[in-house]
């Protein structure tokens, strides 16, 4: 599933290609279809991102919601046009460049007040200014769950997936299994400092790379990371694989429906 920053980078190339200007919308699957024709031929005020949520502004009660879920997709093009391939549920034409939407968990028309509702069930998100860390905080200390659980609580945090979840505890020496009120108030204020730094260089480079430069492949020595989600990475997919640090084989197990990745020796008990 994408993290947080790659909707945050769609927003910024959305609002790049299509904000304020009149754009053809259109549903060739036909599932957005009566939402599309009410949008066709209209301006696309703003896009914008609120941790995994993406919000396409055509006006204060016409806002599409689109959250990708684990398969969705959007691919940009210069025009012209082509045929659809596959099943496109949105079709977004402007003046230069058209954009595909594929296989969303959501892809709905909302109102103003709608849009609200939804960025509420939602924590704060690093990527945004108006971010609170407050808020997640409050839920974090008094929780019994363990931080590592609590970080892909989008009701808490907002954008964090599980690759930034891993290599944020790993970068801060934080076990997975701690409980949230066990975690110390400078532990949290690092985490989230950690976080605005790391999704807003995923947004500029349109990966994630969590090493710091002293561990990089061009100053240790070792071999460049080979995997299909890219960057830089200290823990995330490298189950049995030896610490880049301390050379203790890295840990993982099942947590919350998802894989969860650490160093024993580098996130003691």
């Amino acid at each position: 599933m994408p993290e947080g920053h790659t909707l945050h980078r769609l927003a910024g190339v959305h609002d790049e290609l299509f904000a304020g200007t009149e754009v053809q919308v259109a549903s060739p699957q036909g599932r957005f279809a009566t939402s599309a024709s009410l949008l066709d031929g209209t301006v696309l005020e703003r896009a914008e991102a609120h941790g995994k949520h993406l919000f396409h502004h055509y006006g204060p009660d016409r806002i599409v919601h689109v959250h990708l879920g684990l398969y969705g997709t959007f691919s940009e093009s210069e025009l012209p046009v082509t045929e659809p391939r596959g099943q496109v549920r949105m079709r977004i034409v402007g003046k230069t460049h058209w954009t595909d939407l594929r296989g969303p968990t959501a892809c709905e028309l909302l109102t103003g007040d709608e849009v609200e509702a939804v960025r509420a069930r939602l924590g704060p998100d690093p990527l945004r200014s108006d971010a609170d860390p407050e808020r997640a905080w409050s839920k974090i200390s008094r929780s019994r769950t363990s931080i590592a659980a609590l970080l892909l609580d989008q009701k808490v945090l907002a954008g964090v997936g599980n690759v930034y979840r891993a290599e944020v505890l790993f970068r801060h020496g934080i076990q997975p299994y701690t409980p949230g009120r066990a975690l110390a108030r400078e532990q949290w204020d690092l985490i989230w400092a950690d976080l605005v730094e790391l999704m807003a260089d995923g947004v500029r480079v349109g990966r994630i790379d969590t090493v710091r430069p002293e561990h990089m492949p061009e100053v240790t020595g070792r071999a460049p990371r080979q995997d299909r989600h890219g960057g830089e990475v200290y823990v995330y997919r490298r189950a049995a694989m030896p610490c880049l640090l301390c050379g203790t084989p890295i840990a993982m197990a099942d947590l919350s429906g998802r894989k969860l990745y650490w160093c024993p020796t580098c996130q003691p008990e």
